[in-house]
């Protein structure tokens, strides 16, 4: 049975992720699939009994989800049936393992009824594909499946010169695999993927999003839970979903489907409208993933749908770049230096500076060189880019208040931190502090988790956002300020009497 080959290619799996060295692993940029996410992946596609398969496999690795599309494939195919497997492979150590594991799977499709064939190639998947010796114009896969490799492409590499000769501009291996792999379908014909989040949002994959939207549609995006499952063997903490794609046909509804971990054992799933995937007018063509169950973002409601611009307010990544201005920093404050703040500054909602004992400058020497980069003393909404995976929260807002830094005319933002200014300058007291109350609500955090997956949080993540009038933003800030000990809960019920 083919599903004997995919529980062997599994058991091998977790064998030589074990024993990978883990600079070969950064160098290929690749994690292998277990046998209950490739079975999950095959599951998605339709197959039409009688009809002749091309699937394409790049970056196979073992050959998992090939394993697994074969094994869905034989119930399914009907008589007079074929299947013909193209596999990328370029690590000649995983291929070894690919070939006995595809000659493991022919061995077992031996009805005259259905045939199968495997071809297993040793080349880079991006330079084969953009080459047209190598492929011409040709686009007449049927069905692709991938877990592409996950690493940087630098701006000056043959593979970015090789996408950009197919039109295609990303910053990510996966990306590429992906928009390449679309490009070889056939029309109707689909693809699975699994992938980071990441591409879902921030201005450097919005090529990538147009690039998919314009050739293909969405039909189900599926999301794991937590961020540390799906492989969980090789301790990735980047989020995953699984994507499929059709290539040209009209975007329709969407199927959105959700489980804690890769045992699928609390699967659900809802059909969606696009305009909930992909909010109309939003020209950076976020893709957000609507939550299964009913929560505080289910819907924010008319009272939620203002944009900063609106409210008179902007944010901006802190400018102060620090290795730029080495000389320039001071461990302690000085009497010709202003204060400078960094993430390490700030805990749960407390700005705590000085730190004595840090590792990062407490203050910056003030200096023509390096006042443009700073911001007048004043009142300031910070959101720290990264959050642990320790918090709960996505986002993590404080005020920052004159009284909070004596002695400076002007503060430093170090580039790790989102300020919330307006001109460069301080926003009035009740509307920052209302900021941070709405920032910091759990009906804020579900909403941002709808379309990031990944930990950073960038200033365009913030523009992209729907806030609450500035009226009802000072009447929260006033009732923040003049609070004590507000709980996490009391925020939520103030924001949720907003809606």
């Amino acid at each position: 049975m083919i599903g004997s080959a995919v529980q062997s290619i599994d058991s091998a799996r977790r064998g030589i992720s074990a024993n990978l060295q883990a600079e070969r692993r950064s160098a290929l940029g690749q994690f292998m699939t277990p046998a209950s996410v490739a079975r999950y992946m095959a599951s998605l596609f339709s197959i039409q009994p009688g009809s002749r398969i091309r699937l394409l496999d790049p970056g196979a690795g073992l050959g998992a989800l090939s394993a697994a599309f074969i094994h869905s494939w034989q119930p399914r195919a009907g008589a007079d049936s074929a299947l013909d497997v193209t596999a990328y492979e370029i690590d000649s150590e995983l291929r070894k393992h690919l070939e006995c594991h595809m000659a493991a799977c022919r061995d077992e499709v031996v009805t005259q009824a259905r045939t199968l064939g495997t071809t297993i190639l040793p080349y880079d998947f991006i330079q084969a594909a953009a080459n047209p010796l190598e492929f011409g114009t040709r686009a007449d896969f049927t069905h692709a499946i991938l877990n592409p490799p996950y690493k940087k492409i630098s701006n000056d590499s043959m593979h970015r010169k090789w996408l950009r000769t197919n039109g295609i501009e990303t910053v990510n291996l996966y990306s590429a695999f992906v928009a390449l792999s679309v490009q070889l379908l056939m029309d109707g014909g689909e693809l699975v993927a699994i992938i980071p989040r990441s591409f879902c949002n921030g201005p450097y994959y919005k090529p990538f999003r147009e690039f998919i939207r314009g050739i293909a549609s969405i039909e189900h995006i599926h999301l794991f839970g937590s961020r540390n499952t799906a492989f969980k063997d090789d301790e990735v903490l980047q989020e995953n979903v699984i994507l499929k794609l059709v290539r040209g046909t009209p975007q329709g509804q969407v199927i959105v489907s959700h489980c804690a971990d890769d045992t699928f054992g609390d699967y659900m799933e809802r059909i969606c409208d696009f305009s909930e995937i992909v909010k109309p007018g939003d020209h950076e063509g976020f893709i957000h993933i609507p939550a299964i169950e009913k929560t505080a973002s289910a819907g924010l409601g008319r009272q939620f749908c203002h944009t900063l611009a609106d409210l008179g307010v902007e944010v901006s990544t802190g400018p102060v770049v620090d290795f730029r201005m080495k000389s320039y920093l001071r461990a302690l404050p000085t009497a010709d230096s202003v204060p400078l703040l960094y993430p390490c500054h700030f805990t749960g909602n407390r700005l705590l500076w000085p730190l004595e004992k840090s590792k990062k400058p407490n203050a910056i020497a003030l200096h023509d060189e390096t006042r443009r980069w700073l911001y007048p003393s004043g009142c300031y909404t910070i959101v720290r880019r990264f959050s642990s995976k320790e918090e709960k929260r996505r986002v993590m807002a404080t005020v920052v208040k004159p009284d909070d830094l004596p002695g400076g005319a002007w503060i430093g933002f170090e580039n790790h931190l989102n300020v919330f200014h307006s001109g460069k300058q301080g926003l009035p007291q009740e509307l920052a502090h209302g900021l941070c109350a709405y920032l910091n609500s759990a009906m804020l955090d579900q909403n941002i988790r709808a379309f990031s997956g990944h930990t950073q949080v960038n200033a365009t993540d913030l523009r992209s956002l729907k806030y609450p009038s500035r009226q009802a933003l000072m009447r929260l800030g006033r009732w923040l300020k003049q609070a004590e000990d507000v709980t996490q809960e009391q925020i939520d019920e103030r924001i949720r009497a907003i809606a």
